[in-house]
């Protein structure tokens, strides 16, 4: 994956700090003085004293809460800044407005490449700060200096917010750093559960906007999975020690194992573009608290990650479904219950705006977490229950790109190469998949290399050697 540049400030930084007091003095001494005054009305009170306070405000809560992780997310109010100096700049001679609107718009564009990593090397930070002296020295200086060479006190007094801002961008500039820890970053277009992919090929970018609903994208197979020696091993491993090994954590490992290798599984669509988890992936689970036709449900959402040994996926499975049959109530359970009050009028409502949010990457990160309808693969497993696999659709509300089901064991005699007849133990496996988030031949590939972890479940004790990180 191609290395970005990403950019932080530190609050142990003064010029983060001076930055911040500028931007809030900026913002405290505009209102002062429009309380004072109180001239504006109408739209000079919504352009040059509402809009540039609450860029301010906006500014200041970026840089303090996420300028570790989303300081990109400043360019937002840097573009209101420039629209309010815009707007000021509306009583100015036309060469003298023409200068600033142009100055304004260049800086405000300059800001955004750069601080989204698209502009790499440090001439763009010196670029951004000759820009920004540039606004200043236009601010400060007479229109027309050679008629008005002194400015009076109320002059200089009506300036001092605009030039407050100037500088505490200038000292943002100057406080920003690189990240150097080989890590992605988030920047514009990525969710809090995902990472935009940009390099797609184009069948791959268009097709999002061809099939838009997950299940008219969606694909069904089916196989079947020679347990013979797997069982075994579960057998043999429990008497080691690992007494509650099933077959469904080494499904679960196999899976995390095989993304490892083939990352583009753990894609998922959302808002017609396509994301990454990276090494997160998230499996789904329903589980019973207890196996009778009464017996409550609940949902479980673990987080693996594609270095994951048989072993961790074994104890942190564990630990899931205990906690979910243990506690009173999950958060799923409570979410779910906080939505049934609401009536069904409203409920329809909430959800549309449940999906409205989701597509634009707004839904909050605790929704996402308690949502059974958002992660990297949703399980079932026919096999305690004793009766075949099934086709699960997928669901176009949320994420999810697969929908896995495991069958119940049976046996079956195949023919070896030497003639001979032997009796084998086989479980089928239903896999439902949007086909938008990878091609074919790699869904195939992938699922040889499944298989292969399936049979030999002792390659899934130790660490892979490498993980492949998913392209750009």
């Amino acid at each position: 994956m191609e290395k970005r540049k990403a950019y932080y400030v530190s609050r142990k930084n003064v010029l983060t700090w001076l930055s911040v007091l500028l931007i809030l003095c900026s913002a405290v001494v505009r209102l002062v003085l429009h309380c004072e005054k109180g001239t504006k009305t109408g739209s000079a009170m919504v352009f040059q004293i509402l809009l540039p306070i609450i860029a301010g405000v906006i500014f200041v809560l970026i840089v303090l809460l996420n300028g570790k992780e989303k300081i990109y997310r400043t360019a937002v109010p840097v573009a209101m800044f420039a629209l309010a100096e815009m707007c000021a700049a509306g009583t100015y001679g036309l060469w003298h407005r023409l200068l600033v609107w142009m100055a304004c718009l260049v800086f405000a564009f300059y800001y955004f490449e750069t601080i989204s990593g698209q502009r790499q090397g440090w001439a763009n930070l010196f670029v951004l700060e000759l820009l920004l002296l540039f606004l200043l020295f236009l601010r400060i200086v007479p229109e027309n200096y050679m008629v008005q060479r002194y400015r009076t006190f109320n002059q200089w007094i009506g300036d001092v917010p605009t030039i407050a801002a100037i500088l505490g961008m200038l000292a943002l500039v100057l406080s920003l750093h690189v990240h150097q820890d080989g890590k992605y970053h988030p920047t514009w277009g990525d969710r809090s559960d995902g990472r935009r992919v940009r390099t797609l090929d184009p069948m791959s970018y268009v097709s999002p906007y061809i099939m838009p609903n997950r299940n008219g994208a969606s694909n069904s197979f089916r196989d079947s999975l020679d347990v013979t020696d797997t069982d075994k091993y579960i057998r043999r491993k429990r008497r080691e020690g690992m007494t509650h090994l099933t077959i469904t954590q080494i499904y679960l490992a196999a899976y995390c194992r095989t993304i490892a290798r083939y990352p583009a599984l753990n894609r998922f669509l959302s808002g017609q573009h396509v994301y990454s988890r990276d090494g997160d992936i998230v499996f789904n689970m329903v589980v019973k608290k207890e196996m009778t036709t009464k017996g409550l449900e609940t949902a479980i959402k673990l987080h693996l990650t594609p270095a994951d040994t048989l072993s961790v996926v074994s104890e942190k499975l564990d630990h899931a479904i205990d906690v979910a049959k243990n506690e009173n109530g999950s958060n799923f359970d409570k979410t779910a219950g906080a939505l049934k009050a609401i009536p069904g009028v409203l409920l329809k409502f909430a959800v549309w705006l449940l999906k409205l949010l989701d597509y634009f990457g707004l839904l909050p990160a605790f929704l996402i977490e308690v949502s059974p309808f958002h992660g990297s693969v949703f399980f079932t497993s026919m096999a305690s229950l004793g009766i075949p696999a099934i086709y699960h659709h997928l669901y176009d509300f949320g994420n999810l790109p697969v929908f896995c089901c495991l069958g119940g064991k049976y046996r079956k005699s195949i023919l070896r190469d030497d003639g001979s007849i032997e009796e084998r133990k086989f479980m089928d496996i239903t896999i439902v998949c949007d086909e938008r988030i990878c091609d074919g031949f790699y869904y195939a590939t992938a699922m040889k290399h499944f298989k292969r972890l399936m049979a030999h479940p002792e390659l899934l004790e130790t660490a892979p050697e490498t993980v492949n990180p998913d392209i750009d």
